[in-house]
């Protein structure tokens, strides 16, 4: 059974930033780096899933 993250973003940098999104109810940023085999991270703090997308990808990875 696979269970799906609460949010997924697609993005086009390799290292993104979440905060949770809620000001005062999110969590503290954290930095990610999606791994180049995975495609996606998922923040360990409120699971949203980064996804990234290869195609317009740039920057560091």
């Amino acid at each position: 059974m696979s269970i799906d993250a609460p949010e997924t973003q697609i993005v086009t940098t390799w290292k993104v930033a979440c905060d949770g999104g809620e000001g005062a109810l999110g969590h503290p940023r954290v930095w990610l780096t999606i791994p180049e085999d995975l495609g996606y991270v998922e923040c360990g703090y409120c699971d949203k899933r980064y996804v990234i997308d290869r195609e317009h990808a740039h920057g560091d990875h």
